[in-house]
């Protein structure tokens, strides 16, 4: 009897450990570092194999890695072609399919373009230079690369300044600039230089530059005779004033002639040749100067005539264009309503959709964003995004889709996420609907009361999804139910809805936003006295105009903002785009228009207990814009912190730990009021 009661307690005992050990536990901060996701999958010209980048973290070097995978169409042999602590990207098959372009900084910390043969599996460095090269494209034969790389000049300087004596030791010399675009977001203060066109064989070597002048040229694709080079670039005298002026441009290998393919005022890009090279498809619009301008794409005769929008009749921006097998249509990516899709145009004008749920390329915010490549049989590889998981690996082939990888089930095994679930409702300014995702605490218990957060995305012109988002998760993880959103102003819904806030942002996007909370709060589950807000960059900006619209929110975290537009044209990296795109005045010519959609005009309303955060080399959304509304802030003697994220730039993706600790900065803000009585 004893013998049968010990049985049974063990047995208790260790049944009792099994269900532990199958529980899941919620996402938490650090977990950021075992998540990984795909990215650029790009098909075989047969359609049999899939090259792709696999991207993942280190904590100890706190730095992101890749490296290139290659799996047949079934999903078979799947296995690394690169390995290591490195960043391997941008492959490119060769047009016989027995090798693969790419580029890698395996060696040592230069980025250098390689090429992989199949049949040896050996991987061999063409280029050894300082710079970079870009995207690149194979010549018809196989033969030989082209791609772009900058080149850096000696800039002459007017100053006359007396040289340091011998030994003495002297500040560094004055830097000389003037030129109005002089530093970007991500790439500090510019080099002297611009980006250059060359081609290289497969021996190595010394690549051959084809382009030396003071323009930037774009990256070139092969002409199908391989005598000649296709691109974008914006050449025009005045390209410095008017940035959205991009040609397409042929460029003979002959004698290195530049000819002008296109010629209409707007920006042309993303040329493809189609399989017999006698057309030629391409992204671009007609520029009138609106904040947002739907992106069409267009097909025309190799030597620029008869050019037509094939697109016209879509209302999406369409991007990524590649020619069908047999060149009698273009496959293209667009977006629509929180989805990312493949499409597929005809040359007779038919549109159809072939694949949808693209996307999962964004780890911190849910951005849908996603990828595709097409064989020459009518194959495709893309990557699979969704609520809750970020890119997979899927392919797409004769109607219909697989999922070949799902590189996050040892995350999700024992971590639980919130579920992703979408809402739409009427804006209490003029009725227009409008779309955003509910994503709830794992465990949701929809008969209890919830704190609740609104996120709210940046751009303005961009779109989220029902994507994996690792922030939205961390906020669930933390018991708050979570709103984003796609205000007026957001792609995927066309022209209308995007253009609805030209010249007038923000402003009634303000009551879309709170229409979607007072929809979540009928719901029942959310404790009205528990509301939250925060977004980054456009979605600051609605943060801390939000903040001086209502005293509804109990704290808000305002990460990246415009505060001042008269501050912010005049000092983040594009001010003749901002300008001219978003404004249609210069500061001094409208001042009032400037300070009435500035947030730092309503500052004397803020009740709110608010945060700032932003990196402080941010150069698209300068960190002087927070550092303005947190001294205005202080003098109104509102409650308010500012955190400021070093080496940090806009993206606040530099290193991953900066995204990790912008999550739990903003939870650290919000638990504290949550907590506090």
């Amino acid at each position: 009897m004893k013998i049968k009661i010990y049985l049974i307690v063990v047995l208790a005992i260790f049944t009792n450990l099994q269900l532990n050990a199958q529980q899941k536990t919620n996402l938490q901060p650090l977990d950021l570092f075992d998540l990984e996701y795909i990215s650029d999958p790009q098909i075989s010209p047969d359609g049999s194999k899939v090259v792709y980048v696999r991207n993942f973290k280190d904590v100890m070097t706190d730095r992101d890695y890749s490296n290139l995978w290659m799996s047949n169409v079934d999903g078979s042999q799947n296995r690394p072609m690169t390995q290591g602590n490195q960043r391997d990207f941008g492959p490119v098959w060769s047009p016989d399919g027995t090798k693969v372009a790419y580029r890698s900084n395996q060696q040592d910390e230069k980025m250098k373009l390689f090429v992989f043969y199949l049949d040896t599996k050996e991987s061999v460095a063409l280029t050894n230079s300082a710079n970079a090269p870009g995207s690149v494209s194979w010549s018809p034969d196989g033969n030989t690369l082209a791609f772009s790389s900058f080149v850096p000049v000696t800039k002459k300087s007017m100053l006359s300044i007396p040289a340091a004596p011998a030994g003495a030791k002297w500040n560094d010399a004055p830097i000389f600039i003037d030129e109005l675009n002089y530093r970007g977001d991500g790439a500090g203060y510019l080099k002297p230089g611009n980006q250059q066109i060359f081609t290289i064989g497969l021996a190595g070597g010394t690549a051959r530059q084809w382009t030396s002048d003071d323009q930037d040229y774009g990256s070139p694709v092969w002409s199908k005779d391989g005598k000649s080079l296709i691109f974008s670039a914006n050449l025009h005298e005045d390209n410095e004033l008017v940035p959205n002026n991009s040609e397409i441009y042929q460029m003979s290998l002959a004698d290195g002639k530049i000819t002008a393919l296109t010629s209409r005022f707007g920006p042309d890009g993303n040329p493809a040749i189609s399989p017999d090279g006698k057309l030629i498809a391409y992204i671009g619009n007609d520029d009138s100067f609106q904040g947002y301008q739907v992106r069409n794409l267009y097909v025309m005769n190799a030597d620029g005539s008869g050019v037509k929008n094939m697109t016209e009749a879509l209302d999406r921006d369409a991007a990524n264009p590649q020619w069908e097998g047999n060149g009698k249509g273009i496959y293209f990516q667009y977006d629509e309503k929180g989805d990312t899709k493949i499409g597929h145009v005809a040359l007779t004008g038919k549109i159809r959709t072939v694949v949808e749920g693209l996307g999962g390329l964004d780890l911190g915010r849910p951005y849908n964003a996603g990828s595709y490549s097409a064989s020459s049989n009518n194959r495709f590889a893309y990557t699979l995004g969704g609520g809750d998981h970020p890119a997979d690996l899927a392919v797409w082939v004769d109607g219909t889709s697989k999922r070949i990888t799902s590189v996050n089930d040892d995350v999700f095994s024992y971590r639980e996420v919130g579920k992703v679930e979408e809402l739409w409702w009427k804006s209490s300014f003029d009725q227009m609907d409008i779309q955003g995702w509910i994503v709830t605490p794992p465990n949701f218990d929809p008969s209890k009361k919830y704190p609740f957060i609104l996120e709210i995305h940046g751009g303005p012109f961009a779109m989220y999804g029902n994507s994996f988002s690792y922030e939205v998760q961390q906020y669930a993880a933390a018991g708050y139910v979570v709103l984003y959103t796609n205000p007026r102003g957001s792609t995927g819904y066309g022209q209308e809805f995007g253009n609805s806030i030209h010249h007038d942002y923000p402003n009634h996007d303000y009551e879309d936003l709170m229409s979607g909370v007072d929809a979540v709060i009928a719901k029942g589950y959310v404790d009205s006295n528990q509301l939250f807000v925060t977004g980054g960059s456009g979605g600051g900006v609605l943060t801390a105009w939000i903040v001086g619209k209502t005293n509804r929110f109990r704290a808000a975290v305002v990460a990246k903002p415009v505060i001042n537009w008269t501050s912010f044209v005049l000092h983040a990296d594009a001010p003749a785009f901002f300008a001219k795109y978003w404004f249609g005045a210069m500061p001094w010519e409208d001042q009032e228009n400037y300070w009435r959609r500035s947030p730092l005009s309503l500052v004397g309303n803020v009740k709110t207990p608010t945060m700032l955060l932003t990196g402080e080399q941010d150069f698209r959304t300068p960190i002087s814009e927070s550092e303005q509304y947190y001294a205005a802030l202080k003098l109104n003697g509102v409650e308010s912190a500012m955190v400021r994220i070093p080496n940090a730039s806009h993206g606040l993706v530099n290193r991953p730990s900066m995204l990790m600790s912008k999550s739990a900065a903003i939870l650290s803000w919000f638990n504290y009021y949550r907590d506090k009585k």
